[in-house]
């Protein structure tokens, strides 16, 4: 497929589809996800206490069908977040007239908004979208990753297949993000599809863990929204015999979707508003995982470590001090501290304390556009890694004229 940063194929009975209905100016703003079966559906959304009406939605939605959904309808430009009773009416009719068109029930709909809040939406040009963007369905996914973007500059594709009981299973992903990006569900959209058979225990446990690891552990603002969700549809059509947890065939799917997962969250951060770097975060020999992960989150969510590593900074005790302020308990004085990238390794701090090192080869080291921060706590053998992007002067531009 020309034109994607890679090349995707699509699961077995999936069409999408994209385009401008007229909420934003030019881009296109409407997308739509169609099975051409009944769906096993699982989903994570936002912990953030301000919700979306359609979170909202879905969440009842999903609380009796969680195998058959057949369609998901995403708009872009307006949040449909702090919209009263209007916003959930909204909603609803969102999911009718999806239904309506492609003649499948209204609770087989679930649906997605992202843009800015407590703007009601112009549901006339939405419906008329709905219409359109149904004429267009294909299996090209490009027209659906561009009409779900907000101030991405990439759309964000990935797409893994692996054989299971001799059958090819597909999963493609497709996610948005850039802004108000955070550990909880970082501040995106991502939305997943495979041809996969499995149980729907199976799948809910499948997302949960693997969402974790990997969107509960990126950040570029600190900042968790009221939209972020990420949902994934398996429609069976590959023909594999029915996935249960604790299996090798579930393993084995697993790393499928979480590799998946990994690229998107990657991509997210790689296209975080107004950043130049990534900033992986490696927490190694950790008292214990949930430590790891705790003190790697905070690390990658600190905006005086953004800051330093945007300024090519070897400001180590700032990395010191976000890990102290994370919440896990350790002894600071056996923290070793490395900062590594493509032009190599340099250790900061030893055993708590800083220590001479090379200024020239560190600003070198953070002038990558791949920064690795490495926190060896030298207190047991759990670890975690977390990734976040620096925080830069473009950052405060582009949100301080967000609406405009």
């Amino acid at each position: 497929m020309k034109g994607a940063e890679e090349e995707v194929g699509i699961p077995k009975g999936f069409k999408l589809a994209g385009v401008h209905c007229g909420i934003k100016k030019k881009r296109k703003d409407l997308g739509i996800v169609y099975s051409e079966a009944p769906c096993v559906a699982a989903a994570v959304f936002t912990t953030n206490l301000v919700k979306a009406a359609p979170l909202i939605y879905d969440v009842e939605v999903l609380k009796v069908n969680r195998t058959n959904i057949r369609a998901i309808t995403v708009n872009s430009g307006v949040a449909n977040a702090c919209t009263g009773v209007q916003g959930l009416k909204n909603a609803k009719r969102t999911a009718e007239k999806t239904a309506e068109v492609l003649g499948i029930p209204t609770e087989s709909v679930l649906v997605s908004s992202t843009g800015v809040i407590g703007v009601q939406l112009p549901m006339e040009k939405l419906e008329r979208g709905i219409e359109e963007a149904v004429k267009h369905l294909g299996e090209d996914p490009i027209p659906f990753a561009e009409a779900i973007m907000t101030t991405d500059t990439k759309i964000k594709l990935h797409e893994r297949k692996v054989l299971l009981g001799g059958k090819e299973v597909t999963v493609l992903g497709v996610a948005k993000g850039s802004g108000m990006i955070h550990p909880n569900m970082a501040t995106m959209l991502s939305f997943l599809i495979t041809d996969a058979r499995i149980d729907p225990k199976a799948l809910e446990s499948i997302l949960r863990a693997s969402v974790d690891d990997t969107y509960n552990m990126i950040d570029v603002d600190g900042d968790t929204s009221t939209n972020d969700m990420v949902v994934i549809l398996a429609n069976g059509l590959a023909g594999n015999v029915e996935i249960h947890e604790d299996t090798d065939e579930y393993w084995k799917f697993f790393e499928a979707v979480h590799e998946v997962n990994t690229v998107l969250a990657r991509k997210i951060v790689e296209d975080g508003e107004g950043a130049t770097k990534v900033i992986e975060v490696v927490v190694l020999h950790a008292p214990d995982r949930a430590s790891a992960r705790k003190i790697a989150r905070a690390i990658a969510s600190s905006n005086l470590v953004k800051t330093a590593i945007y300024g090519e900074d070897a400001n180590w005790g700032r990395v010191f001090a976000a890990a102290g302020y994370s919440g896990a308990v350790f002894d600071p004085g056996k923290l070793d501290l490395y900062f590594e990238s493509e032009h190599g390794r340099e250790l900061v701090a030893m055993n708590g304390e800083g220590i001479p090192f090379n200024e020239v080869k560190v600003r070198e080291i953070l002038s990558a556009s791949l920064v690795r921060i490495v926190l060896d706590m030298k207190q047991g053998n759990a670890s975690a890694t977390a990734w976040g992007s620096d925080l830069t002067e473009k950052y405060v531009e582009i949100n301080g004229r967000y609406r405009t």
